[in-house]
């Protein structure tokens, strides 16, 4: 396993970010990583899910959101926060243009990332994982942060804990039943961070991903 740091130029405006690739040196395909809105790249859940896939064949481009950058604590607004997914999937093209690539978030970062695949079909992804889609506000059961989804023209894997206060999980379920190309995984007991008591569930997402990318990779 190969890890390399750089900066990704995002706009004139927003300036550049810190990104990290994770090469498992025979990689089947990779994910253009995204952050939540509490954490940056570094987070520990996002490293070792990084290096988790790495283990299971497929490479990963984590990178730092403008704010995050810039340690700021309000997320950027989705336009910059879109631009900066845009310009990371570009720079995985650029590094190994013969991978397959992929879109994924943790949270704020997937919502981004699918909010910004809604409005450019043509973005040369595979598909889209979400490894907690932040349905709404805690205690604030609502579906709204989902209408955009139906726009998506590429398959979409929704990894979710049964105790995410973001994502109640009879409107998760009900919302991603009502969308033809998404496939719902149950995480039993996790919370929105995917803790749940001494399970591994960093094995438990790295393993539906990677079932998930390998049978949308043998479809060509």
């Amino acid at each position: 396993m190969k890890k390399r740091s750089f900066k990704i130029q995002v706009s004139p405006t927003a300036g550049k970010v810190s990104a990290i690739y994770t090469d498992p040196g025979d990689a089947k395909c990779i994910l253009v990583l995204a952050h939540g809105a509490g954490a940056g790249m570094d987070h520990p859940f996002m490293v070792k899910l990084a290096n988790s896939l790495a283990e299971n064949g497929i490479a990963t481009l984590r990178f730092n959101f403008p704010f995050k950058e810039n340690k700021k604590g309000r997320p950027d607004v989705p336009a910059v926060a879109q631009n900066t997914i845009e310009a990371a999937i570009e720079k995985v093209h650029q590094l190994s243009p013969t991978l397959p690539v992929f879109a994924a978030g943790k949270s704020f970062g997937g919502r981004m990332s699918s909010q910004y695949l809604s409005t450019h079909p043509d973005a040369a992804v595979k598909g889209i994982i979400f490894y907690g889609f932040p349905l709404h506000a805690p205690g604030k059961p609502s579906t709204d942060r989902a209408d955009h989804l139906k726009n998506i023209k590429v398959p979409m894997l929704f990894l979710q804990g049964t105790k995410d206060a973001l994502a109640t999980w009879d409107l998760i379920q009900s919302v991603i039943s009502s969308l033809s190309k998404a496939k719902l995984v149950k995480i039993e007991g996790a919370d929105h961070s995917f803790k749940a008591g001494k399970i591994n569930t960093t094995e438990i997402l790295t393993k539906a991903t990677n079932r998930w990318v390998e049978k949308l990779l043998k479809k060509g």
